[in-house]
């Protein structure tokens, strides 16, 4: 069965959040729900969301063009329009009621065959299905998103006993290989892994906080990132997710845990939080939570203030400025887990109080709410943000120095980790990943079909070759692969000698290497070239090294462009400046959806130095000519169109924040591709290199006829900024910035309409205007902000 249409009942955040996803997806979007009292539009409460979701950011739509595949509905007169479906998904209030009232709308009108699933993230599927015909259980299940749909990547499938095996089969490779989730199939239980696991979490944080006078900045420092957990933490999250959230969950655990479970033993209904929610500190969303903004603070100052807990009560004489806590436990995340811990402080000491217990309730829990550990250790990873699972957190503390600890304080060890002894919950045997399983034997991590890792081909091989900043490695079937390693994956010299070791060792296709990829599994594709290391050579005047630097730059990647080899790159996260510049210079590229990509230069008072100037006109002007091959001239044109838009995308530092919107920047061609799937792009990269290959592969050349505007082109471009500054909306250095962006993009003082320039003449004039500015006070200005604040300087 192949799904074509989707149908989503319920526009609320989740609703709406998972109908957009669909549509970022291409599909096409039924999107049905109620008609309010006394509406004129039976459709407002849908059409209301989707106009929402156009002026959120993050944005839910990866493209705003993508809310056009969503027709709107109510639940009145649209239900025969199920009948057109292929996949149901119900999101209607956690209540079984309306969920079985909306069940019965559905049954008269699905197709016989279409799939129903539930969002939901309480009731268990066994409850949903009561009073239900057998046909409706067998194409049945819960497919569990996470807020927001679009970035959150875990979806937990719950099937039941009747629940049709091509069913499962059809949404599993729907959601992952289409929607771009990790897809980890769940036991029919409470919460299911992640809201099991983190409401114990929160919990026994809280409980720790208030038992031991832990302030609650200390507990987010060092519950955060020393621990690989995002830097919401705990009280930082719950600020996030609403504090009136919490009654909510907990009561949800309570109606439906066994009655020997460890959350009923430590869970407590503070007094201060029912307090909170009815002052309207419901968290981010309300006046504050745990932490808010001081509201007597001077105008234009934003102060942070935090709670001072009391278990008992809540006012607002309790928020005091937040402090900015430096502890050794903080610092001791450096070292690994166990020497958090470890640490004789307070945060310490707080970390292994709620982490004993989070750990220990979650090797008690397998295999009740999943088959094995690796499946909860996913969840959790692609379900928080967290940058390890629970299983993985013990493996670095070590089993059996974790049980010995708790048996020492008189705590229940698990029978898990009991099971596991002296060994560890994963290791690596025959150059593959094995887990420990419940029948106390390893067995190995299977990936899905499609699914290639940079990380296991790690586990059983050496690079091919490496420096400080990269790592070259064989993926199999004569392809290479440049792993960026350097901190934010910046680039370097370093980074181009890997490149020149790849194209030496890949010659002309005809040996044992055929073509290129370049992928790393960072956070960020790359955030461009190492600004501490050129700020430290501008201090110092090493211009012929900065001048060397942009020169190696600009010869490498062109020396790719022209290889006799397919280069295909492969980002996700940010690619910006360089790491954009390397994406305009490969034969293809196959860009995970989240990738955001821009040639953000001027922001620290430079313009792109690698060919990214000269991609980008030459991209406008293909698009803007008749003749693409040789010759980028129509007399239907003239090149000031192209100009102009490159001049706005590099002058504006535009950044596509998503993989569509970097086609219609033009930082990617329109036959570059899209992976969902963030652990599929590899795989599809490769896919793509080894197509490139077998179809005959022919590298480009040259453009040897470049028709720009000179003079009065550039003339143009800057009386443009000039009216930008009047108005306010360009600063000084802006002006100087944007000069040396026109100046290039319009081919410099010699060029005019009837003199085409060669390619090369654009590289040697973007060089030229690149080292003027690295001379210039106001660009150094710009770095130091930018390595100093994070954010540009408005010099």
């Amino acid at each position: 069965m192949t799904i074509n249409k989707v149908a989503v009942i319920g526009s609320g955040v989740m609703g709406s959040g998972i109908a957009a996803q669909i549509a970022n997806a291409g599909v096409p979007v039924l999107l049905l729900d109620i008609v309010p009292d006394g509406a004129e539009d039976k459709n407002a409460l849908a059409k209301g969301a989707i106009e929402k979701m156009l002026k959120t950011d993050p944005a839910p739509f990866m493209s705003k063009k993508n809310a056009k595949l969503i027709e709107v509905g109510n639940l009145e007169d649209d239900l025969e329009k199920l009948s057109e479906c292929d996949w149901i998904v119900e999101v209607v209030l956690e209540d079984l009621k309306i969920k079985h009232a909306t069940y019965e709308k559905i049954q008269k009108h699905r197709k016989k065959g279409s799939i129903v699933t539930s969002n939901t993230s309480t009731i268990p599927l066994t409850k949903l299905l009561e009073g239900q015909p057998k046909d409706f259980a067998a194409d049945f299940m819960i497919t569990h998103f996470f807020n927001p749909p679009r970035y959150m990547r875990l979806l937990e499938l719950v099937v039941g006993d009747q629940t049709r095996a091509d069913a499962v089969k059809t949404v599993r490779e729907f959601c992952d290989v289409r929607l771009g989730k990790g897809v980890v199939e769940c036991k029919d239980t409470p919460g299911f892994i992640v809201n099991r696991l983190l409401v114990f979490w929160m919990q026994a944080a809280v409980n720790a906080a208030i038992e031991d006078g832990v302030p609650i900045e200390v507990a987010d420092a060092v519950m955060g990132k020393p621990i690989g957990v995002p830097k919401t933490a705990v009280f930082g999250l719950i600020d996030l997710v609403g504090v009136d959230l919490m009654p909510y969950l907990a009561n949800s655990m309570l109606s439906s845990l066994p009655e020997d479970d460890t959350y009923r033993k430590i869970y407590k209904d503070f007094p201060f939080v029912s307090q909170m929610i009815e002052a309207g500190y419901n968290g981010r969303k309300g006046k504050g939570g745990f932490y808010r903004l001081n509201p007597d603070a001077p105008k234009g100052v934003r102060e942070k203030q935090a709670l001072q807990l009391s278990a008992d009560r809540f006012d607002e004489t309790q928020y005091q400025k937040a402090d900015k806590p430096k502890l050794e436990s903080v610092s001791a995340g450096k070292k690994g887990l166990r020497a958090v811990i470890e640490t004789d402080d307070i945060g310490g000491a707080y970390a292994w109080k709620v982490l004993s217990q989070t750990l220990a309730y979650a090797a008690s829990l397998v295999p009740q709410i999943a088959d094995n550990i690796a499946a909860v250790d996913e969840a959790m990873r692609l379900g928080t943000n967290w940058k390890f699972g629970p299983f993985e957190m013990m493996d670095q503390l070590g089993p059996k120095y974790f049980a010995d600890k708790l048996e020492e304080e008189g705590v229940e060890v698990p029978d898990l980790l009991k099971a596991v002894g002296n060994d560890t919950f994963y290791k690596v045997e025959n150059g593959k990943l094995h887990y420990f399983g419940t029948d106390g034997k390893y067995h190995e991590v299977v990936r899905a079909k499609g699914v290639l890792l940079l990380r296991d081909i790690k586990l059983g091989s050496e690079p091919v070759f490496k420096t400080a900043s990269a790592s070259v490695w064989d993926i199999g079937d004569g392809v290479l692969c440049v792993e960026f390693t350097g901190k934010m994956n910046a680039l370097d010299e370093q980074v181009f000698e890997a490149y020149q070791h790849c194209i030496k060792k890949i010659g002309d296709g005809s040996g044992d290497y055929k073509a290129l990829v370049i992928y790393n599994e960072g956070t960020h594709f790359s955030a461009g070239a190492n600004l501490g290391l050129a700020l430290f050579a501008i201090n110092i005047a090493m211009w012929p090294q900065i001048d060397s630097l942009v020169s190696a730059g600009q010869k490498t990647y062109k020396a790719l462009k022209y290889a006799p080899f397919p280069v295909v790159a492969a980002p996700s996260g940010m690619a910006l400046g360089g790491g954009c510049e390397i994406l305009l210079h490969a034969d293809h590229v196959q860009a995970h959806a989240e990738t955001y990509t821009g040639l953000v230069e001027v922001g620290v008072g430079l313009i792109p130095g690698w060919g990214g100037c000269v991609q980008m006109v030459l991209r406008y002007l293909q698009e803007e000519s008749e003749n693409t091959q040789r010759v980028w001239f129509s007399p239907k044109n003239t090149p000031m169109g192209a100009v102009r838009k490159a001049f706005e995308t590099i002058g504006l530092a535009k950044v596509a924040k998503s993989a569509q919107e970097a086609k219609e920047a033009k930082y990617f061609k329109d036959s570059d591709d899209i992976t969902m799937n963030r652990d599929r792009l590899l795989f599809d990269a490769k896919q793509k290199a080894l197509e490139l290959m077998k179809a005959g592969y022919t590298a480009p050349e040259p453009v040897e006829e470049i028709r720009l505007p000179g003079p009065s082109g550039k003339l143009a471009l800057d009386m443009a900024v000039a009216d930008f500054k009047k108005s306010g909306k360009a600063t000084p250095y802006d002006v100087v910035v944007s000069e040396a962006v026109a100046k290039v993009l319009s081919g410099g003082d010699k060029a005019d309409w009837t003199k085409p320039l060669h390619e090369d003449d654009l590289y040697k004039l973007e060089h030229a205007e690149f080292m003027k500015l690295v001379r210039k006070d106001g660009t150094l200005a710009r770095i130091e902000h930018m390595l100093e604040k994070g954010k540009p300087l408005r010099n």
